[in-house]
């Protein structure tokens, strides 16, 4: 028996097989989209981050940079700008710019070490060996750096009641902070030329009362600088 088998030629339209093929890389596409999209998506996030971190870290630079330049613009006023600097960088974040938080913390620093100076000739006055004169001296010392101390709290204290006065007010107060903080100062050079007899004792001492009096002479800078510059209207509060 013999079998015919037949053969169909089908004839695809033109363009037929390109098409589907095309279609096919389509569907590919359409799967492979929605990652590259999410990709994307997150590139943009990171960077949109990135640029905020970089805002936000210059504007932070900015506001920290505004009270110090105040400080350090402040400072040169004084007979130690450096040392001032260093002791109300600090303080920064409480001055706002003001000149009365500005006297006020450099009166605050002051007292801190008057009292800290005070606490060290203290304990010189314990040390065994001191020779007559020298243990006279320690005595002298303590006192006076005492009557320091309370005239810098005083000092204080006064600024803290001043508030916003003016006129007579303000100037009653002032009057006695410069006073009382310009005592203060000249006790730390007291302390300091009290002592005759040289060697370790004496050297300690004049050591420490010279930084407490640099200290106390930019507090009594910035306290005339504020006067001045408040009787002038030029002060901020």
């Amino acid at each position: 028996m013999t079998h015919n088998f037949r053969t169909d030629i089908v004839l695809l339209p033109t363009g037929f097989v390109e098409s589907t093929l095309n279609s096919q890389h389509s569907l590919i596409d359409r799967r492979v989209n929605p990652v590259l999209v999410v990709k994307m998506n997150l590139s943009t996030i990171w960077f949109n981050l990135l640029l905020l971190l970089v805002a936000t870290s210059t504007l932070l630079r900015r506001s920290t940079a505004a009270p110090t330049d105040f400080i350090k613009s402040s400072c040169q006023t004084t007979l130690h700008p450096s040392l001032c600097v260093r002791c109300l960088s600090s303080y920064a974040g409480s001055i706002h710019g003001s000149d009365h938080n500005l006297a006020k913390a450099a009166v605050t620093v002051s007292l801190n070490d008057a009292r800290s100076a005070a606490a060290l000739v203290s304990k010189l006055a314990r040390v065994s060996g001191l020779k007559p004169r020298e243990y006279q001296a320690v005595k002298d010392c303590i006192s006076i750096l005492t009557n320091s101390v309370v005239s810098i709290r005083q000092s204080v204290q006064e600024l803290e009641q001043m508030g916003r006065s003016t006129g007579e007010d303000f100037e009653w107060h002032m009057s006695n902070v410069e006073t009382w903080v310009g005592s203060a100062l000249t006790n730390q050079n007291i302390c300091r030329g009290g002592f005759e007899v040289n060697g370790p004792v004496k050297d300690a001492v004049t050591k420490r009362m010279v930084y407490a009096s640099q200290v106390t002479s930019n507090a009594l800078a910035l306290v005339n600088r504020f006067a001045v510059r408040h009787r002038k209207g030029i002060h901020k509060p």
